[in-house]
C-alpha cells in the first residue's frame, strides 16, 4: 500500500569532513567558516528543514579524549537547534580517522570512538538520532585501497581491516549511546555507486557491485558463510570471528543513501577507447575505468533504481542523505529536483523513503582533488561564501518550497540535467542495461519552454551566451537588432510577448568608445535609452532583465579596485551613457541585474586586445599598449556563466563581475607574447596620452566586489585562456 503519513521530509547538512593526509588534516568547517557563524543555523532554519546532519566530530571536539573534551562549540550550536525547531542527527566522525594518536587500522580506534560516542550521550541524552561514521566504506576504500587518506593503504587487506574498524566502531558507539537513550537510532550513510562493465569484465563488475554494500551487510549481521564475499574475505587474511557481525548485529534504524552522478563506474577492456590516465586492471585483465555516465548510452541508474534496490536487499527505512551536484545553477536544481521526485514515486510504490537531504548547504572544498590538497577550490552549495556572508542561492527558494509542501516551478527544471542529454557522452556510448530514464533531446522539449532572450546577436557577448546557454541546456534565441530593436518600444514589447521569455539578457550597445565622442547622440540613444526601454518592457511583462555596465563609468582617481558602492565619474561618453543606463534600469524596473564588468577577452573571438596583440607580433609587427592604464581583464566563459547563475538565483541590483587582479595593458601583452614564445620586444610600453585616443580613460579601473568576488583570479583565467586556444587552434 503507498504510504499516507507522514510526508516526505527535507533534512539538510554541511559538509564537514575532517580527514587527514600525512600528517596534515584538513577541515571543511574551517574552510567554510561555520566553525565561527553561529548564526549560520538561522539561515538553514529559514529553508524549512525538519533535521540536519551536524558534526559534532570526535577529532575536534576530544582530541586527546572525553576527559578533555571541550564541549563549548557542541553547546551552543544545539542549543540553538533545540531552540529553532531543527533536530539534530549527529555525526562522530565524517571520513575522518580519529585524534591523531589512533587510525582506521587501529584495534584502539573503536573503543575510543565508543568512550567519544557515550560521553556525547551523557552530555546531551535528548538527541536520538545518531550517524557515528559516515560512509564507512567510502572511507575505507579512500584510505586503505586508493591510498589517498590516512593511513594510505593501497592493498584490499588495508581496505578490510579499515572497513571492519569502522564498522566495530559503529556497533560499539551505538551500543554505549543506547546504554544512556534506549531511543537513539543510527542514520547510517553510504555512497551506493554502481558498476557496469562489458560482457569480459561482467565478474570485476559483480564483484565490486557485491562490495558496495558490505558496511550495510556486516551491520545487518549478513556476512556469513554464505555471503558473496566471504572466501574472498577468509583469503585475504580476515578471522571468521572479525567476521560474526550476526551474533550481535547493529542494523541501522535508517539507511542513509549517498549518490553523485560520477560515482558509478564503467570497466572495459578497449583501452584504445579511453585516456591512459583512465587505465588500469586486475590481476586477470587491463582495463579502463571511467564514469558511467560518459559512457552508458542509456544514461545513469539514477536515484530511483539505486534506492529501490536498497529497499529490496534490506527493507529497512531510508532516506537520501546527500544531494548535492558541484555544476552550474540550473543543474543543481535539475539535480535536486530529481531525486525528490525519485523519492516521491518511490513513496506511491509502498517503499518507506523518510528524507531527502540537501547536502553541503555552505558547498565544498577541493572535492575536485578528492581532499588530498588544499587549493580553495570551491563548490557553492544552497548558499554562497564567495560573498561577504553567505548568499543564499536559487536552490534556497526550491528548498524552501519543498519544506512548505510546495511546488517549485522555474522554467529550467522542464529540460534535462547533462546526465540526460547525449552531450554527456565522452566515449563511444555502450548499452549498460540500464532501466534508467531516457535519454531525453533538449530539442524534443525546446519549443514548450520559456527561453532566455539575448540581444546582441553580432557581437562578441551575445555570442558567448548563446554558446554557453546550448551547453548549460538553456533554451535561448539570439536577436538581431531586425528581430528586436532595443531603441524602439514598438518593437520590444512585440517581440517579448510573442517570444514570452522569462529573461532577457541584454547584450546590445554601442560598443566604440572613441567613436562615442563624435556620435554621443547614438550612443546614448542604444546603451541607455535601448536598456531603459527593455527595462520598462520587462518590469511591464514580469519579466526579469540582466543587462551590462562598465568601468568605464569610473574615472580613476583612487587607486584601489572599485566596488558597488563607489561614486560614478565617467570620463568619456561612452561612460556617461553606461552611467546613465544603470540609473535608469534601476528605476524602471528596481529587480534588474546590471553587471560592470571590465575588458573583456575570450577564447572564441579573434578581436579582444589578446588577440590581436598576438597577431600583430606573430606578423612581425611591433605593437603599442599603455603601460599606465591599469585594468582588471574579464575572461568571457567566466563571466557568463557568473552572469547565469546570478539571473538563475534572483540577484538584482548593481553587480561587479571580473577576474580579480590588475594589470596595464601593456604588461598583458607582455605576458600573453610569453605564453606563446613570441619576440616581446616587440611590445612597446607607452603612454595613455600618447596613443593619441579621442576618449579620456582613467587610469586606474580595476574591478572588485563587496557583494562577492564570483571569478577565479586573473591568472588562473589566462591560463586557461591560453589552454583553450591552444585546443582551438
Amino acid at each position: 500500500m503507498p504510504l499516507q503519513s507522514p510526508p516526505l521530509e527535507l533534512w539538510a547538512g554541511v559538509e564537514c569532513t575532517v580527514n587527514r593526509v600525512g600528517d596534515q588534516y584538513f577541515d571543511q568547517l574551517e574552510q567554510n567558516g561555520h566553525a565561527t557563524r553561529l548564526d549560520d543555523l538561522n539561515l538553514f532554519a529559514e529553508l524549512g528543514i525538519s533535521a540536519m546532519r551536524y558534526p559534532i566530530l570526535w577529532e575536534r571536539t576530544a582530541p586527546n579524549g572525553p576527559k578533555q573534551a571541550d564541549w563549548s562549540w557542541a553547546d551552543e550550536r544545539l542549543g540553538r537547534m533545540q531552540e529553532l525547531g531543527i533536530r539534530p542527527i549527529v555525526g562522530l566522525v565524517h571520513h575522518g580517522s580519529g585524534p591523531h594518536h589512533t587510525s582506521l587500522i587501529d584495534p584502539a580506534f573503536a573503543p575510543g570512538l565508543a568512550e567519544f560516542a557515550q560521553a556525547f550521550a551523557d552530555r546531551y541524552p535528548w538527541v536520538e538520532h545518531y550517524t557515528p561514521v559516515n560512509e564507512p566504506l567510502t572511507t575505507a576504500r579512500f584510505s586503505g585501497l586508493y591510498g589517498h587518506w590516512y593511513p594510505h593503504g593501497r592493498d584490499d587487506l588495508t581496505f578490510m581491516r579499515a572497513l571492519l574498524t569502522q564498522c566495530r566502531a559503529v556497533a560499539l558507539s551505538m551500543a554505549a549511546i543506547r546504554k544512556v537513550n534506549p531511543k537513539a537510532q543510527l542514520i547510517q550513510t553510504e555512497d551506493l555507486s554502481k558498476t557496469f562493465s562489458t560482457p569480459l569484465l561482467a565478474y570485476q563488475a559483480q564483484f565490486e557491485n557485491e562490495r558496495r554494500w558490505l558496511s550495510l551487510d556486516l551491520l545487518c549481521g549478513r556476512v556469513n558463510r554464505h555471503h558473496f564475499m566471504w572466501e574472498y574475505l577468509l583469503k585475504l587474511g580476515i578471522s571468521e570471528s572479525e567476521l560474526e557481525f550476526s551474533n550481535n548485529p547493529c542494523p541501522p534504524d535508517v539507511i542513509g543513501i549517498n549518490h553523485y552522478l560520477t560515482s558509478d563506474r564503467f570497466l572495459d577492456e578497449r583501452l584504445e577507447n579511453y585516456p591512459v590516465t583512465a587505465h588500469g586492471g586486475n590481476r586477470r585483465h587491463k582495463y579502463a575505468d571511467v564514469e558511467a555516465v560518459r559512457v552508458c548510452a542509456e544514461g545513469p541508474p539514477g536515484p530511483y533504481l539505486l534506492l529501490k534496490e536498497a529497499w529490496e536487499r534490506y527493507k529497512l527505512p531510508l532516506a537520501v542523505t546527500e544531494v548535492h551536484l558541484g555544476c552550474t545553477r540550473e543543474e543543481q536544481l535539475r539535480w535536486l529536483k530529481e531525486v525528490w521526485d525519485a523519492a516521491q514515486n518511490l513513496r506511491t510504490e509502498g517503499v518507506d523513503v523518510r528524507a531527502v537531504t540537501a547536502w553541503s548547504l555552505l558547498g565544498a572544498y577541493d572535492w575536485n582533488s578528492l581532499l588530498t590538497v588544499h587549493q580553495g577550490y570551491y563548490e557553492p552549495g544552497v548558499f554562497d561564501l564567495r560573498s561577504p556572508h553567505p548568499r543564499p542561492t536559487a536552490l534556497a527558494r526550491m528548498l524552501q518550497h519543498l519544506g512548505r509542501k510546495e511546488i517549485y516551478d522555474h522554467p529550467l527544471l522542464a529540460l534535462p540535467g547533462w546526465w540526460r542529454r547525449p552531450e554527456r557522452l565522452l566515449y563511444p556510448p555502450v548499452s549498460c542495461s540500464v532501466e534508467a530514464m531516457s535519454t531525453l533531446s533538449l530539442d524534443s522539449t525546446q519549443k514548450s519552454v520559456r527561453p532566455i532572450a539575448i540581444t546582441g546577436a553580432t557581437g562578441t557577448l551575445g555570442k558567448a551566451f548563446a554558446r554557453l546557454c546550448e551547453v548549460r541546456g538553456i533554451p535561448y534565441r539570439l536577436l538581431s537588432r531586425q528581430e528586436m530593436n532595443i531603441t524602439d518600444s514598438a518593437s520590444v514589447d512585440t517581440a517579448l510577448t510573442e517570444l514570452n521569455p522569462w529573461a532577457v539578457v541584454n547584450t546590445a550597445g554601442y560598443v566604440r568608445v572613441d567613436d562615442a565622442e563624435r556620435e554621443p547622440d547614438t550612443c546614448r540613444r542604444i546603451n541607455t535609452d535601448g536598456a531603459a526601454i527593455l527595462a520598462h518592457s520587462c518590469q511591464k511583462l514580469g519579466v526579469a532583465l540582466l543587462t551590462f555596465s562598465s568601468d568605464l563609468v569610473f574615472d580613476g582617481v583612487i587607486q584601489s579596485p572599485y566596488i558597488e558602492s563607489d561614486r560614478v565619474a565617467p570620463l568619456n561618453v561612452y561612460g556617461q551613457s553606461k552611467a546613465e543606463a544603470e540609473v535608469k534600469v534601476l528605476e524602471a524596473c528596481p529587480t534588474s541585474l546590471v553587471i560592470r564588468t571590465s575588458a573583456f577577452f575570450g577564447p572564441w573571438d579573434e578581436y579582444n586586445f589578446i588577440s590581436v596583440a598576438l597577431r600583430t607580433l606573430a606578423a612581425g609587427h611591433t605593437f603599442v599598449a599603455a603601460q599606465d592604464s591599469v585594468v582588471s581583464p574579464t575572461y568571457v566563459p567566466d563571466l557568463v556563466h557568473a552572469s547565469l547563475d546570478l539571473l538563475i538565483d534572483g540577484e538584482y541590483g548593481l553587480w561587479h563581475l571580473a577576474n580579480p587582479g590588475a594589470i596595464a595593458w601593456a604588461d598583458l601583452a607582455h605576458f600573453a607574447a610569453k605564453q606563446v614564445h613570441l619576440d616581446t620586444t616587440r611590445i612597446h610600453a607607452v603612454s595613455t596620452q600618447s596613443l593619441g585616443l579621442a576618449a579620456p580613460r582613467p587610469t586606474y579601473s580595476v574591478l572588485t566586489s563587496e557583494r562577492g568576488v564570483l571569478l577565479p583570479p586573473l591568472e588562473n583565467a589566462l591560463f586557461r585562456y591560453f589552454q583553450e586556444r591552444e585546443i582551438s587552434l
